[in-house]
């Protein structure tokens, strides 16, 4: 793609990405406080918290990697998203009320706080090792090989293979090509290096705040490039509609689909229901790069506010990333018949055949793309930085710090990240990888939160937890995780009923959803043999949420009704009884039922307190939130 980049379009990608440095560096300009560095002086308004965690979460992975992935699997992909939704409600009305209250830094002090030392140490070292090396070195790796692409720093091969077809009963042989990515790797390490420069440049100057402003801007280029590729290759391709009828007729490859079976490897549906979607509560709800947004929110008011926007955010990547990757597959067949494409080749070879050159459109694309990498990196590196400095350095280092000297050792402790993730970049990642990017990297995250998960639920929702059977839960979920997948893929194959139920290895989601119960089981049973402390038992969600018991009891009710009356709707769906479209209609009409009655509440609170009945219901977040969950229920049905 470097050889259609024009001035124009170098002048608005260097201009966007300086402008949104220079932004950062004049918001952080003045962090005199550790609050004011590790939390923006928890003055964050709603848009900073959801364009921080949009930005946060979304990187080149959505793009590049997540259009790969709609490329090759297809639409199944828009679980990461539509699950999403659920964990960020997850969030919004039943952690984030417990962690304000306390006033945290760190949700590692709530682990501490509601166990012990132990616990909070332990949460600090995964998170560490997920932020640093799991999530910023990838982060380096994906967001490289898109600058040599973007910028010309490596090849789009084809590579000639031979494709047995069949001819009555013989058999023959036919030559196609292969499109392939060949990094040059001096330019690889390059930019691997330049990206980690920019990025800890204004993140160790400004911190959290620094990070925000330039995470909109950023969220902002992203969602711009996103939107102009998709609707040029839709538009090149008949439209959605068109997308859908060739995908339903003869000859399509039935991409749009929600659902892959049950013993699919990467993205079995079961899996989807059950142990991503507890991923989702571990990654929006437990994990502190997202979360430490809304810990700086000015109100909790705006924090829910933000949230609840950031998941409107999220919905619109199933259709511009996700759906652009399968459209582009339908256009290669089209345009390109001759010629293969390998997933993470997909995105750059859509841009040189659909965009216009000489409008500067490039130019936006490349600047989006690489301020999503940048608003990724600078997350981790701060919200890494904080765990160092408020969890081991100042515990057990320097408790006497003051805050200049907790500034500085979170600036050192960027620099050391930044320095080990580009060396561990460069030197270990295949800039050449042919594997699906995005999965890969939510497995290796999975071995590490389980435990972390199973942790949190029980200290905030059951009093009777104890710190000892907290920690064994951690440390056991690591181990659970690695056991069960070699225990199923060397055991399983004498069951021949369960691997063709599960498939002959056991997809990760799959184990997700055994280590769970498995750390659920040893919480409980190490808590109950174990003595409680009665202050720590108050640090759960009906004590800190003031919310009485019997709240907490309706709402688990209302959760598992609803579970009840969506799976009745499959199975209505599923025996084509009704189509899908109707089911997702009637999705949507249970979901604003089940959130009615607290909309209605709230709104009468905020009546009484002086708001007109429109205003009541315009600012309350309950409001959008019914709206934003109805949605995605609606999308479950409707592309099933």
């Amino acid at each position: 793609m470097g050889d259609v980049f024009t001035p124009l379009d170098l002048f608005i990608f260097f201009a966007a990405l300086i402008g949104a440095m220079v932004v950062g560096m004049i918001a952080g300009r003045k962090e005199n406080t550790s609050e004011d560095y590790f939390l923006a002086g928890r003055g964050l308004p709603w848009w900073g918290v959801a364009g921080s965690i949009f930005g946060s979460n979304v990187s080149a992975n959505h793009m590049v990697g997540m259009m790969g992935i709609g490329f090759s699997i297809g639409f199944a992909q828009a679980h990461f998203e539509l699950g999403a939704i659920a964990g960020l409600m997850v969030l919004c009305y039943g952690f984030l009320p417990v962690y304000r209250k306390l006033n945290l830094y760190t949700l590692s002090e709530y682990l501490g706080r509601r166990y012990d030392d132990r616990s909070r140490v332990a949460y600090a070292i995964i998170m560490v090792i997920i932020m640093a090396f799991v999530q910023m070195v990838p982060g380096l790796y994906i967001g490289s090989r898109t600058i040599c692409v973007l910028l010309g720093g490596d090849a789009l091969v084809e590579v000639a293979e031979e494709v047995e077809t069949l001819a009555g009963e013989t058999g023959a042989e036919s030559s196609t090509a292969r499109t392939k990515l060949d990094v040059d790797f001096t330019y690889y390490a390059l930019f691997v290096i330049a990206l980690a420069v920019i990025s800890a440049s204004y993140t160790i100057f400004g911190g959290l705040k620094a990070v925000v402003w330039t995470d909109v801007i950023q969220s902002c280029l992203l969602l711009a490039a996103g939107i102009v590729v998709a609707v040029i290759t839709f538009h090149r391709i008949g439209g959605w509609g068109a997308m859908m009828a060739i995908d339903q007729g003869a000859g399509g490859a039935d991409k749009m689909s929600l659902y892959l079976p049950m013993d699919h490897p990467d993205l079995p549906w079961t899996g989807a229901f059950t142990g991503l979607m507890a991923m989702h509560f571990f990654y929006w709800g437990t994990n502190q790069f997202i979360v430490q947004r809304a810990l700086g929110a000015r109100s909790d008011s705006e924090g829910r506010i933000g949230i609840v926007a950031a998941g409107f955010l999220k919905l619109l990547i199933p259709f511009f990333a996700i759906g652009a990757g399968i459209a582009a597959f339908y256009l290669f067949q089209k345009e390109m018949p001759d010629r293969a494409v390998d997933p993470d080749a997909a995105f750059s070879e859509l841009v040189k055949l659909v965009i216009p050159v000489g409008y500067g459109i490039i130019g936006i694309i490349a600047a989006g793309l690489i301020g999503a990498i940048l608003s990724s990196i600078d997350s981790m590196m701060n919200s890494a930085a904080t765990i160092l400095t408020m969890d081991l350095y100042k515990p057990y280092v320097n408790p006497n710090a003051t805050d200049k000297e907790l500034i500085r050792f979170g600036r050192l402790s960027i620099v050391a990240l930044v320095v080990m993730a580009a060396l561990m970049a460069i030197f270990i990642l295949d800039p050449n990888s042919e594997a699906n990017f995005f999965l890969q990297l939510v497995d290796y995250q999975n071995y590490l939160s389980p435990g972390v998960l199973v942790t949190f639920i029980l200290g905030m929702f059951w009093r009777r937890a104890t710190a000892t059977g907290s920690i064994v839960t951690i440390l056991s979920g690591v181990f659970f995780s690695w056991l069960v997948e070699w225990g199923y893929n060397n055991f399983a194959s004498g069951y021949p009923g369960i691997v063709e139920a599960f498939g002959p290895k056991l997809a990760f989601f799959h184990r997700v959803v055994f280590v769970l119960l498995l750390c659920f089981v040893i919480h409980i049973i190490v808590s109950l043999m174990t003595l409680s402390d009665s202050e720590k038992s108050r640090l759960v969600w009906t004590d800190l949420g003031g919310h009485a018991p019997g709240t907490l009891v309706n709402s688990f009710g209302m959760i598992l009704v609803s579970i009840g009356v969506y799976a009745l709707l499959g199975w209505v769906m599923v025996s084509e009884m009704l189509s899908p479209t109707v089911c997702g209609v009637l999705g949507m009409i249970w979901t604003w039922l089940a959130f009615s009655p607290t909309v209605v509440h709230h709104k009468r609170q905020r009546q009484e307190n002086g708001a007109s009945p429109v205003a009541a219901l315009l600012i309350e977040d309950r409001f959008w939130a019914a709206i934003l969950c109805s949605m995605a229920v609606f999308m479950l049905y409707h592309y099933r």
